[in-house]
């Protein structure tokens, strides 16, 4: 019997692997690489700066740390992230709602977010408006397609509850929103609480930015019945930019649910957010990093707590605004309408914002901001920049930069003025 002889494989020779190259023809055309580009660390200065300025703020180690990590963003380590992350979110917001979402922008995308799931084509809305960015809401509400009407308060000041409940009564609107702290000319809406139950009483619901206010003073959100609030990442939680914070009242929920028209915006859509956020499934790439370093942000919030950090970031303001008067200058808000979130100083006759903020950078390497126009410049007091060791540096650099410029101010009593504040300040 002969036994069947088996064939070896037929071995491919390696160019066989290689596919041809391809014809003239069919050619890609190849661009210049771009000329050597410089590492970051030649970049940056070798003293890095000291965000002090209207955000975003310093972050801490552990924040940091956080968002070098990536893991996958529908698995069950992501899952037990996400849960802890609304919990705790829950516990700054002051809010049981069930509704907290993460948003894959900056405030302004969470800002979008409340007023596109809120405001439908025709829907009437009340923007009261102070500021930049409370001007910006409107704008986000026209764009919309509703029924926009402006209260608008002059002269950087903050907004009546008495005045604004008589333009809810006349206008019947659907919405209103409002800012607590106006971060462009530093005016503090300070009757929120107020404004807020009034609209409700009128059957209205209220939008809230707490960009910089949150976690820096205090926001309830149950207490004082708000329905929609937003806030980044980057100011008063001291995390990243990039990634923000929304909670809905179960009334606002109520009228996402009940939409009749379809949400203009598909990233920024609320019931497509709950898949991710509360149901563990796909609604685009999560920002992984980003929510892990919101994760340590707020798990730092959460550890100092709530009146420890107002007590400190009150005690941190009040003192560097004694500072700044005892310098010479003139605080650009009166008191009874002054955020001390982001102070705005005013700026000495002849000098220019620009001219301070691009000095007081070089020179001393201490970031501040101007804002959209005013002659003022603004000094964070948000997260880590309310630490004892900022306010020294930044007040001696204010000072050194208008002294520098040719402006008379009184450094020595600056500093013995936040020294002795410091010590004897301790609450609003």
């Amino acid at each position: 019997m002969q036994t069947a002889k088996m064939s070896s494989p037929k071995l491919r020779a390696v160019e066989d692997l290689v596919p041809p190259s391809p014809a003239p023809s069919e050619s890609v055309p190849v661009f210049s690489a771009p000329p050597a580009v410089k590492m970051l660390s030649e970049i940056l200065p070798d003293d890095p700066l000291l965000m002090m300025g209207a955000g975003p703020v310093p972050i801490p180690d552990a924040v940091a740390r956080a968002n070098s990590v990536v893991i996958n963003h529908l698995g069950s380590t992501m899952s037990t992230i996400i849960s802890q992350v609304k919990a705790m979110s829950r516990y700054v917001f002051q809010t049981n709602s069930e509704w907290v979402l993460g948003v894959a922008g900056p405030g302004s995308a969470a800002m979008e977010m409340a007023i596109c799931n809120l405001v439908a084509p025709g829907s009437k809305v009340l923007c009261i408006v102070n500021g930049f960015f409370s001007a910006r809401m409107a704008e986000m509400s026209r764009r919309l397609g509703a029924d926009v009407v402006i209260h608008e308060i002059q002269g950087h000041h903050a907004a009546s509850a008495a005045e604004v409940e008589q333009a809810i009564a006349t206008h019947r609107p659907d919405c209103i929103t409002i800012v607590q702290g106006e971060t462009s000319n530093t005016v503090f809406n300070r009757e929120l609480p107020a404004i807020a139950r009034a609209a409700k009483r009128h059957g209205c619901l209220t939008i809230v930015d707490a960009v910089c206010t949150l976690s820096t003073m205090p926001l309830q959100m149950d207490e004082w019945q708000i329905d929609a609030v937003i806030t980044g990442g980057q100011k008063g939680l001291a995390s990243i930019p990039g990634v923000s914070l929304i909670a809905f009242s179960d009334d606002a929920w109520a009228r996402i649910a009940e939409r009749k028209t379809a949400n203009t915006h598909w990233c920024l859509d609320a019931k497509l957010a709950e898949n991710f956020w509360h149901k563990g499934s796909y609604h685009y790439t999560a920002p992984v990093s980003g929510v892990l370093a919101l994760h340590e942000a707020l798990r730092l919030v959460c550890a100092e707590t709530l009146p420890v950090r107002f007590a400190r970031h009150s005690r941190c303001s009040f003192a560097l605004q004694n500072g700044i008067e005892a310098m010479g200058l003139r605080l650009w808000t009166a008191p009874s309408s002054r955020l001390n979130s982001v102070i705005g100083v005013s700026v000495p006759d002849g000098l220019g914002s620009p001219e301070i903020c691009n000095h007081i950078s070089g020179q001393y390497h201490v970031e501040i901001s101007g804002s959209f126009g005013l002659p003022i410049v603004r000094i964070g007091q948000m997260g880590e920049q309310c630490r004892a060791h900022n306010l020294f540096r930044t007040l001696h650099a204010l000072g050194s930069t208008i002294r520098d410029l040719g402006a008379k101010v009184d450094i020595p009593a600056a500093m013995a003025t936040l020294e002795y504040s410091l010590q004897h300040v301790r609450t609003a």
